[in-house]
């Protein structure tokens, strides 16, 4: 099990995108209340669901963790570790740090990474530059950002900073030990 959380605008579904195009990890994808950003597809980037059915899955204990950020719900629903880790395959989870909590309760010997942007300065940046966000979500995001990363050393044993993606996606490569394609993301 590996896991991978980091502050919303960090860059980590961008390091997961591209592992994905290079290691053979089964790629759990989440369930979330939140709408679908431009591009994203149902089943391949989240299961996107309303709240009740959210709430449904949370009362069947249909999901491994869940957790509410920014308004929005997001968990990980049980089949999408049980069935590949029965098929000897690695899940790699990419959710938030409440999320990442309480995997490491559930598998303490999961593979925890935590992405963190250079800086705050360059947070804001890149969570501005998703024009989808307000000012005071940006204000939140980043003071939710400051605690996730005091919070990061005592929970996750690698941290990658996403100064260039293609160099965070070969450092998580290697803490993974594995050898990313060299024509992979740049």
């Amino acid at each position: 099990m590996i896991v991978v959380s980091g502050p919303s605008g960090a860059g980590k579904s961008s390091v997961v995108e591209g592992l994905a195009e290079q290691l053979p990890f089964h790629f759990s994808v989440s369930m979330t209340t939140r709408a679908a950003r431009p591009g994203e597809l149902e089943g391949v980037d989240y299961r996107f669901v309303d709240r009740t059915r959210f709430q449904e899955a949370v009362a069947a204990e249909e999901l491994v963790e869940w957790a509410e950020y920014g308004g929005n719900l997001y968990g990980t629903p049980w089949d999408e570790v049980t069935a590949p880790r029965l098929r000897g395959q690695d899940v790699l989870l990419d959710i938030e740090l409440v999320g990442a909590r309480n995997v490491k309760k559930a598998y303490p010997e999961a593979i925890m990474i935590f992405i963190a942007p250079p800086d705050l300065a360059e947070l804001e940046r890149r969570l501005r530059a998703r024009g989808d966000t307000s000012d005071a979500d940006i204000t939140r995001r980043l003071e939710v950002a400051r605690l996730q990363m005091a919070e990061a050393p005592g929970l996750f044993e690698h941290l990658v900073v996403n100064d260039d993606l293609g160099a965070a996606v070969r450092q998580v490569a290697g803490i993974l030990g594995v050898v990313p394609d060299p024509g992979g993301p740049s």
